[in-house]
């Protein structure tokens, strides 16, 4: 839901498997969408030092505990209060669609990450969610093409990655709602213009919303104005 205050804000959570294609997307939405800004989940993963190691000698990066998520949420927050002052960045937008014109007061955010929706702190804040989605050989091709620091070492994508990915997301089909699934391996262009057409329409419908919202209170105010002459006027001697 799009909070009413006087920067109106709209919350994206855009989740999904590693390699997935979640960046790649939110940077092609924030230079279409008006008052954009993005915030990465991977910006608050913990010093190596700090993550923990399995009988394996894997490094636990793909959990909660490997993140530093209550910073995570405040940074959230503090977008929210003041989103033209944050330290979240802004990105600016090259063209708007015609239907976006009306909501160009509203400020949107883009939160992407690998564990959005297992963190209940954060449910609280999603506008609307998205979780992109592929089969694991492709995920595990992909994979084996990027270059982390620390490297996978042998067997991890089997041992940890995709074991964790699997596990977390049979926990957050269990306990959130409204997540819109995402094919990871349709093109770019393709999951761009799905997930841009679908904001576009949910901006649209918060607009219409909250034009009646407004129509509704002037109305209550309209009649409890009449009411309260008609008491005065009853009143009169």
């Amino acid at each position: 839901m799009v909070r009413t205050q006087i920067m109106k804000v709209f919350i994206i959570g855009l989740g999904g498997v590693t390699n997935g294609g979640k960046t790649t997307l939110a940077k092609r939405l924030s230079k279409q969408l008006p008052n954009c800004s993005i915030l990465c989940q991977d910006d608050f993963f913990k010093p190596e030092s700090e993550v923990e190691v399995d009988e394996r000698g894997f490094k636990q990066y793909d959990v909660l505990d490997a993140l530093y998520m209550e910073e995570m949420v405040r940074t959230i927050h503090s977008w929210m209060k003041n989103p033209t002052d944050s330290s979240v960045s802004i990105t600016e937008s090259k063209s708007t669609h015609k239907s976006l014109k009306s909501t160009e007061d509203i400020h949107i955010l883009i939160a992407e990450g690998f564990l959005l929706y297992n963190y209940e702190p954060l449910n609280e804040v999603w506008d609307r969610r998205y979780f992109l989605t592929i089969p694991y050989e492709e995920c595990k091709r992909r994979r084996s093409t990027r270059v982390y620091q620390p490297a996978d070492p042998p067997g991890y994508f089997d041992g940890h990655v995709w074991p964790m990915y699997l596990k977390h997301k049979r926990e957050m089909e269990e306990n959130t709602n409204n997540i819109v699934y995402l094919d990871g391996t349709k093109s770019e262009e393709d999951l761009f213009s799905h997930v841009y057409n679908d904001i576009v329409q949910e901006l649209e419908t918060w607009k219409n919303r909250s034009q009646q919202n407004r129509v509704r209170s002037w109305d209550s105010f309209h009649y409890g104005l009449i009411v309260n002459l008609d008491g005065l006027l009853c009143q009169t001697p």
